[in-house]
């Protein structure tokens, strides 16, 4: 792989395009499908897999389709200006996320565990304003906030009210995971998402393969049709094919709008729940989903 020159002009997207909209959403959307499967998913690996030896396979997984990619097209290795910033996305969404979640789902539900995708369309909007200098609109933010109050307040009363030790895990996973969207939607504008995914993850491949190695050693593994395909759909959609659509869309659209598409996933996430873990959903899941779509319609149309 040859580096890229540094003089190479990156393409832009004119995000203001109807078409170019229309699209960015629809795979932004696509992306909280994949996401949306993720907490279900990584219930079902932890029937077979310990907490650490779930993350590392699922990483060096997602790293081997990534690195195979790069190589089959030959895709040129980044500048050394955007390794910083690759850095920050394998930092927050390669490891620091799916780490903590896996650890919270140990003894939390995934309806409680939703509630900090519920949160994150916010934080994201609010890292993004802190690092890129977007001023979204006054409607935009009060849309984006009544959303996510409705958010947490259906998962929260799904899990009863009650905080446990796992809410200090997905607090944590909001804030890493807000900062690599964030960074990642930045890097998806001068090169193609599926690229910052893919050298995030090879960037990974170093620690993480040591690491699934000494994990798998001290932990016991179960192979199950529910193990192993929770496995497969965190490694390959949620970590690999989910954040590249994901990624794309943000630069097509903008991270703040595209960060709102995300207050559909904890709805998203408790039908998953009820139909592939057999959860319980309230009568209050419509009520709360037609509020939600509310507020992403106003958010994509506010102004920034």
């Amino acid at each position: 792989m040859r580096a890229q020159s540094s003089a190479t002009t990156p393409t832009t997207i004119a995000v203001d395009a109807p078409p170019a909209r229309t699209t960015g959403t629809v795979l932004a959307a696509l992306g909280v499908v994949a996401f949306s499967l993720t907490f279900p998913s990584t219930a079902w690996g932890l029937e077979g897999f310990g907490p650490w030896s779930l993350v590392g396979v699922r990483s060096v997984l997602a790293a081997l389709i990534a690195g195979a990619c790069l190589l089959a097209l030959q895709i040129p290795v980044p500048d050394r200006r955007h390794w910083a910033g690759l850095a920050v996305v394998a930092a927050g969404v390669v490891v620091g996320f799916p780490l903590l979640t896996t650890l919270a789902l140990q003894t939390s539900t995934t309806s409680h565990a939703a509630v900090v995708v519920g949160l994150l369309p916010l934080t994201t909007a609010l890292f993004s304003a802190l690092r890129m200098g977007t001023r979204p609109s006054r409607t935009f933010w009060t849309a984006a906030l009544a959303g996510a109050a409705a958010v947490a307040a259906f998962t929260v009363q799904q899990s009863g009210g009650a905080l446990t030790s796992a809410d200090v895990y997905l607090f944590g996973a909001l804030l890493v995971c807000a900062a690599g969207y964030t960074e990642g939607g930045r890097l998806a504008k001068v090169m193609p998402g599926w690229q910052v995914v893919g050298w995030a993850l090879v960037l990974c491949l170093p620690v993480s393969a040591p690491a699934a190695a000494v994990a798998l050693s001290y932990e016991p593994v179960r192979f199950t049709a529910h193990s192993v395909a929770g496995l497969l759909w965190v490694a390959a959609g949620s970590q690999f094919l989910g954040l590249v659509v994901w990624y794309r869309g943000m630069a097509m659209i903008g991270i703040p709008k595209a960060s709102q598409l995300q207050l559909a996933q904890p709805l998203l996430t408790l039908v998953w729940s009820v139909l592939l873990l057999g959860e319980h959903l309230t009568v209050a899941a419509p009520l709360t989903a037609a509020a939600v779509l509310v507020c992403i319609a106003v958010t994509q149309r506010a102004r920034g």
